[in-house]
């Protein structure tokens, strides 16, 4: 059955309606950024560009780095802009977007964040790169999704709701784990650890201006807690929707974020650009060896 269009809609072109984009634009392997500005920096070390367009926040340009092709996107802020991201993303790739059905023969992404976060670590310091082993959601994003509930790590989300005497009235966490290839590939020499993906900066992350937080301290509380043999490291908006609907969708996904906060020790880093060049062009390198 055709997916009707209020559930799908496109432009009167035929793009996806938020990326813009038609199939054939977007490469297999995909860095996803938050930050618009961050795509003409990566695309500026490709050897060639392509293709480049842009609707709102998300700027997408494609083109070739080592012999192979490459896109990078920008996705915004928060995991409401990942749902809409990753589900059109596969759509390009896995529905036929003329006849509205999917496709019989399923094609699966590389999909590769790069990020910032706050360290949870007095020990990891402003600077330093951080993989997302797992990524822990409290947005509750995967319970709207049918699925197989040993896709979440039980293990994870009990350690994480026991330490953190966990607020019942708050969405369930769930934990998912990173494409294992990816890890090994890409972040093999990088500190790994357990990320928290939060439904916003302020008192979703512990952080109070004025208002008062609701569950002061719980990042707090995981400092020495381990699980799967990993600490929970740090803390950001975006992995949790990235890995389960990857994950969902059969992609492969990956988060690698430079911490420029170090909760903790209150510091923030003043030279994060620098940090942030240097795994941009660590990730190209090992993306085009695979």
């Amino acid at each position: 059955m055709a997916i009707k269009p209020s559930e799908m809609p496109l432009q009167p072109d035929g793009r996806v309606f938020h990326l813009n984009l038609q199939p054939d634009e977007i490469a297999d392997d995909i860095i996803l950024v938050g930050d618009p500005s961050r795509v003409p920096i990566i695309s500026a070390k490709f050897d060639s560009v392509e293709i480049k367009r842009q609707n709102r926040e998300i700027f997408t340009h494609t083109g070739w780095y080592k012999n192979k092709r490459m896109s990078v996107l920008s996705t915004g802020m928060g995991v409401g802009n990942l749902d809409i991201i990753i589900n059109e993303l596969d759509a390009l790739v896995n529905i036929d977007l003329q006849k509205r059905i999917p496709k019989q023969i399923h094609k699966s992404l590389r999909l590769i964040r790069l990020g910032t976060c706050g360290s949870l670590q007095p020990d990891i310091t402003v600077n330093t790169c951080v993989a997302s082993a797992y990524s822990v959601g409290l947005d509750g994003l995967l319970h709207y999704y049918e699925h197989d509930f040993t896709l979440s790590d039980n293990e994870i989300v009990t350690k994480f709701m026991t330490k953190t005497a966990w607020n019942s009235h708050l969405p369930r966490p769930y934990a998912i784990a990173a494409s294992n290839i990816l890890l090994k590939k890409i972040a093999f020499d990088m500190q790994k650890g357990i990320t928290l993906t939060a439904l916003g900066f302020y008192a979703p992350q512990c952080r109070s201006l004025r208002l008062p937080l609701g569950m002061p301290n719980f990042a707090e509380k995981l400092a020495s807690v381990q699980s799967k043999g990993l600490f929970f490291t740090n803390m950001e908006m975006e992995s949790s929707a990235l890995y389960c609907l990857s994950k969902l969708s059969g992609h492969q996904a990956l988060t690698i974020c430079v911490v420029i906060a170090n909760r903790p020790n209150k510091t923030f880093s003043k030279a994060y650009h620098t940090a942030m060049d240097k795994l941009i062009s660590l990730v190209l390198d090992r993306l085009a060896e695979i």
